[in-house]
């Protein structure tokens, strides 16, 4: 649930809740059974010996958890260069100067300037950072941290290149370009700013951006120089044959954030098409109401436009000196629901993690929920009634958090993903949901899987499961008594957190890489779920959460990529970065950053980002869309439905597409009054969302009111 960070080690696990009835665990009912078979009459001393046996094999989870008062980084300082990565680790101490082996340390740095594993740390962009290590401590014992210095440098530039935008230079006409250097290992310098120079200004001008003005015919020759390297393009002018352009704009009655395409010809004086042609495209703005303008009232891009306000917007198209107007008319969007509670499965003792709803065998819904240092537990509700859940069971694991659980689309089994584990082997746990309100546990399984499982996929026959966030293994459970290890992916340079499977395809969200498509089954790219092929990845700055969703009116896929930035610093208002207690009784509400990003995913092999959903004050969690509508976990900032039919263009908070916004506000809370959604899915016609402090929640939309006239 954390920002993508190191763990270093798995911490203990402390004692469950004393007012929960709990099985006992495996290897306690072994022990048992092996005692039985023994002399039902024993002696002083082997009773005593016995009892001390007893005592040496008590489990981790009723040892006290040491106390870490210092961490020592190796190396102290971070010196290196952008694209190269190098040894590191973060050691933890306790008062006597011992070494805590199973403590938890997590290291967060800048993201996507430099991102910590077990092992190493490496770097991706230039510049003076602090890095921070926390370890976590017992519950009532505050976290200790060590800031980390890290400078990252560039390597030397080795060669220039100039890319110009589509078009021809021609009298009149500006034209972008942009200077791009490279590296001896040929990786591109990011954000390279150079400086442009024109050969002859009169014919060509060069301003600081490296966008082209033609002004007369002749010859003209562009430079770009940076750090003493130089890149040139030659031209020559020619006069501009365009003499008028034909628009063609479907409509001129749309709504806040419906996408128009933007479409016209430019014609020469015969009528006829030119087709290599400049188009430049802008607007001009008349609001419905002054008083509430906002500052930028709609959007251009890639041949788009979207309106974020109401009112009259002239889309423009010029070419060189000619010139073409359209104006559309934009009415507001309002798409508002009342959102009301209809139950709750209440959890305030430990914190809330992930869940999931199915039906069961015996025709009722249920639904799974995880805790999050919670010591292990997994709790089932009937959620049949939406208006009266009831809490049915719960299932002790050894683990202290629970933080993801899934069940197969047939509703065969379940699993519980383990982190923290007593044993430091983690894995997962498959239920068996043959009695659904009461599941038993069928096996466990963690070949591959030691470092923690932190977010997992099932379908009817395979389980994904992600590893200490380096890798996913795919697991086979046709038989969940017996799940037998299939093959895994691992992508370089990255740390994976979430992943989503559809049609035989592994959308992932990996920090430092961004979303990582793989095939694992489908066929069309040449992977099979022995031999999984990677297809594609997409560069951006978010590693956490993801969700492809095909949108049946415009034939499109979009992927939502969700950030998680649980640290505000450097922002106008940096939240309470004053140590808010996470997973423990009373403290400090939490806050968090970050938001969705939208792809266009239509073209794998030419995806592109075209929108966003952005709030400043809060960050986005777990994603779900389903019938054009997008269910969002953005934390502090509660549960948002959103609508995304459509086109998708901009930043969809501000084009009135929400529906519905809650707040799961409870004074009696584990932190009290304090929202934290991690979780929220569509249910048959309503919502269930999960609240880290508070437990499971069900609500349901009202419907539109009628409008009168």
């Amino acid at each position: 649930m954390l920002l993508p960070v190191h763990r270093a080690h798995l911490m203990p696990k402390a004692a469950g809740p004393s007012h929960m009835t709990i099985p006992m665990n495996l290897s306690l009912n072994m022990r048992r059974k092996h005692h039985s078979s023994m002399s039902g009459v024993r002696s002083p001393l082997a009773v005593a010996l016995l009892l001390l046996s007893a005592t040496l094999s008590l489990p981790a989870a009723a040892q006290a958890p040491a106390v870490v008062t210092k961490l020592v980084a190796e190396p102290a300082r971070v010196t290196i260069q952008a694209g190269q990565a190098q040894p590191f680790k973060v050691t933890a101490y306790d008062a006597s100067g011992k070494v805590v082996p199973d403590a938890v340390v997590r290291v967060g740095g800048q993201r996507g300037a430099v991102m910590f594993t077990d092992s190493e740390v490496r770097a991706f962009r230039a510049g003076s950072y602090t890095a921070v290590a926390t370890a976590s401590n017992p519950p009532g014992t505050a976290p200790i941290t060590l800031e980390i210095p890290v400078i990252v440098s560039w390597p030397t530039l080795t060669r220039m290149e100039i890319a110009a935008a589509p078009g021809k230079l021609v009298e009149g006409v500006m034209l972008a370009h942009t200077a791009k250097g490279f590296h001896a290992d040929n990786s591109e310098r990011p954000g390279l700013k150079a400086t442009w120079r024109s050969s002859a200004d009169e014919i060509a001008s060069v301003d600081r951006f490296g966008n082209v003005t033609a002004h007369k015919a002749g010859s003209v020759s562009i430079s770009a120089e940076a750090e003493g390297t130089t890149a040139t393009k030659q031209y020559t002018v020619t006069a501009n044959p365009v003499k008028t352009i034909a628009m063609d704009i479907p409509s001129t009655s749309v709504r806040t954030g419906d996408v128009v395409h933007l479409k016209a010809r430019a014609l020469d004086g015969n009528g006829r098409a030119v087709d290599d042609a400049q188009l430049e495209w802008s607007y001009t703005y008349t609001p419905d109401d002054t008083t509430v303008a906002p500052g930028g009232p709609g959007i251009i891009d890639n041949g788009l436009f979207a309106a974020n306000a109401p009112g009259q917007f002239t889309l423009i198209a010029t070419s060189g000196n000619v010139v073409s107007r359209a104006v559309v008319d934009v009415a507001p969007r309002d798409v508002r629901r009342r959102f009301t509670v209809t139950s709750r499965g209440v959890i305030n003792t430990t914190a809330t993690s992930d869940l999931w709803p199915w039906t069961g065998k015996d025709g009722r819904d249920y639904c799974l929920v995880g805790t999050w240092g919670g010591n292990g537990y997994g709790i089932v509700f009937d959620i049949t009634d939406m208006n009266n859940i009831v809490k049915t069971d719960s299932i002790k694991i050894d683990a202290r958090t629970i933080n993801d659980v899934t069940i197969s689309p047939d509703g065969r089994y379940g699993v519980l993903a383990r982190e923290g584990a007593s044993n430091r082997v983690n894995g997962v746990v498959i239920l068996d949901l043959a009695d659904p309100a009461h599941p038993k546990i069928a096996s466990s399984f963690s070949q591959e899987l030691t470092g923690g499982v932190h977010n997992m996929f099932a379908t009817n026959d395979h389980l994904f499961a992600i590893s200490g966030g380096q890798k996913y293994v795919i697991i086979d459970v046709k038989d969940i008594y017996n799940p037998k290890y299939v093959s895994e992916y691992q992508h370089p340079n990255a740390r994976i957190h979430d992943l989503w499977v559809n049609d035989g395809i592994a959308y992932s969200a990996q920090g430092g890489v961004g979303a990582v498509v793989v095939d694992v089954g489908n066929g069309k790219y040449g992977g099979t779920i022995e031999n999984p092929k990677l297809i594609t990845t997409f560069p951006i700055n978010s590693g956490h959460e993801i969700f492809p969703y095909f949108q049946k009116a415009t034939g499109k896929t979009y992927l939502f990529l969700g950030d998680e930035e649980m640290n505000r610093a450097g922002r106008v208002w940096e939240g309470t970065n004053y140590r808010p207690t996470l997973g423990s009784s009373g403290g400090i509400a939490q806050t968090s950053g970050g938001y969705v990003h939208i792809v266009d995913f239509t073209d794998p092999m030419n995806p592109r980002k075209v929108g966003r959903y952005h709030l400043e004050d809060y960050g986005a969690h777990d994603i779900i869309v389903e019938d054009d509508v997008l269910y969002q976990a953005y934390y502090d900032g509660g549960v948002r439905i959103v609508d995304v039919s459509g086109e998708l263009l901009g930043n969809l908070a501000d084009q009135n597409r929400e529906i519905a916004v809650f707040k799961p506000y409870d004074p009696s809370a584990l932190t009290a009054n304090a929202p934290f959604v991690m979780n929220v899915m569509p249910w048959k016609g309503q919502i269930l969302f999960t609240d880290f402090n508070s437990g499971l929640w069900a609500a349901k939309l009202e419907p539109r009111a009628a409008v009168t006239p």
